[in-house]
């Protein structure tokens, strides 16, 4: 089964608790804190592997947890750093955010990595927290919790040349002929229903990846039809091969097929028509393909190219193989994601600027507060509540990122909830 989109969880692991510990040596009286920091939690890193083709692996498993880092130590002995977890994908492999639509990595080349999930920090043991006015203190962090993410993997097949038009109007045929693919043919719509990728030779030894496309029908970016199951797989091709059944034997006229299908791609995506693009006049061996030729080269013009070929009989196949390698060798790969790069980016200003998303507060329908946000949830997790010095730090800190006033603003009085997470605190004034 040809797997090309699937949605999966990630979350690195969290980090490792930092530990509260003391010096107790023979003839060391009052040794001072030695509690070790934790260990950082692994990433959730994607690797390229050249030998798979689709995503079937994640269609059986889909949530991806990195290990946690191992728990400081007394005597300062920090814990063991988790190992990353690595999870391989084929080439061609696009990972975008569930919820934002961000494209977090494009990956194409065989041992390419991206980190999509970071583990979170070691928390730090009682030796970090030792100052001059508290020597020996009883205070330490609990690992920091691993990034989450829900991800939409795409896979986007890799070729140089894809063969696009209506179903049924040769593309399959062609692309068994030139190369030593074998997809299946046969005398009814979409036959193809997965990309079909062939190595193609040309008689002075050029070589390229051709693909055999599923076949468009009007709408398809709309998603009729195979849609999207298509479309997404052509935005990779650098030069894109319209196979038009000039022999018209389903009743169709080739010129509106060649407009309809060039609307098709420009309406997914303006920059498809960015890419050059052969004409394939195919079935020339049927009666009345000539005529219909010479009507579309009038309406077409001049400028468009168009090989007459018959895929069945091959006639016409080496002209049209030595053209796509000679528009190979000029045409550039068109990036997927737009790397505008200028002069200004060598200069990197650092301000500092207050974390608009540091907490939220509203109110639940019981008028209780409800605080959230990432940084305030982030603090809260690693704070360890079952000492009473990191219970103060947590409310200094509170205080610090002025959620206290904010609370205030918002007409809190002694006695109020405050709920954060599955938690209640008591607001005092």
């Amino acid at each position: 089964m040809f797997v090309d989109h699937v949605k999966v969880y990630v979350k690195g692991g969290d980090g490792g608790d930092g530990m509260v510990a003391f010096r107790r040596e023979k003839y060391v009286p009052n040794g001072g804190p030695a509690g070790g920091d934790g260990g950082k939690g692994g990433d959730i890193v994607f690797i390229v592997e050249e030998g798979l083709r689709t995503l079937m692996d994640f269609r059986y498993k889909r949530i991806f947890k990195a290990d946690r880092g191992t728990h400081g130590m007394s005597k300062n002995q920090h814990g063991a750093k988790a190992q990353d977890t690595l999870i391989k994908v084929p080439p061609g492999t696009v990972v975008k955010d569930a919820d934002s639509g961000e494209t977090i990595a494009d990956l194409v080349e065989h041992g390419q990595t991206a980190v999509i999930a970071r583990g979170g920090r070691g928390g730090r043991g009682n030796s970090r927290f030792a100052t001059p006015q508290n020597p020996a203190p009883e205070l330490s962090e609990k690992g920091e919790p691993g990034f989450e993410r829900n991800v939409i993997l795409e896979l986007k097949v890799l070729a140089d040349a894809g063969l696009v038009g209506f179903p049924s109007v040769g593309k399959s045929t062609l692309l068994s002929v030139v190369s030593a693919a074998k997809p299946k043919i046969a005398e009814y719509h979409f036959t193809t229903i997965v990309p079909n990728l062939g190595m193609v030779e040309t008689e002075d030894q050029r070589s390229f990846v051709m693909a055999d496309l599923p076949g468009l029908i009007e709408g398809a970016h709309e998603g009729i039809g195979l849609g999207h199951q298509f479309l997404r797989h052509i935005e990779r091709t650098r030069v894109i091969v319209h196979v038009i059944d000039m022999s018209a034997m389903e009743g169709r006229d080739p010129y509106e097929d060649y407009l309809t299908i060039n609307e098709e791609l420009q309406q997914y995506n303006m920059r498809l028509t960015e890419r050059p693009q052969l004409i394939v006049a195919n079935k020339m061996d049927m009666p009345g393909a000539d005529e219909n030729l010479e009507k579309f080269r009038e309406k077409v013009g001049e400028d468009a190219r168009i090989f007459p070929i018959s895929a069945l009989s091959r006639q016409g196949l080496s002209n049209l193989l030595f053209a796509i390698a000679d528009l190979l060798e000029v045409t550039p790969e068109f990036p997927l994601i737009d790397e505008e790069a200028d002069e200004s980016e060598s200069t990197v200003l650092y301000k500092h600027e207050t974390d608009a998303d540091g907490f939220t507060i509203s109110r639940d329908s019981d008028g209780s507060f409800v605080l959230s946000g990432y940084a305030i949830e982030r603090l809260f997790k690693m704070t360890d509540f079952s000492r009473e010095d990191s219970i103060r730090r947590f409310a200094r800190q509170m205080r610090g990122m002025g959620i206290d006033d904010a609370l205030r603003e918002r007409g809190a009085e002694n006695g109020d909830t405050v709920r954060l997470l599955e938690f209640e605190f008591e607001f005092m004034d």
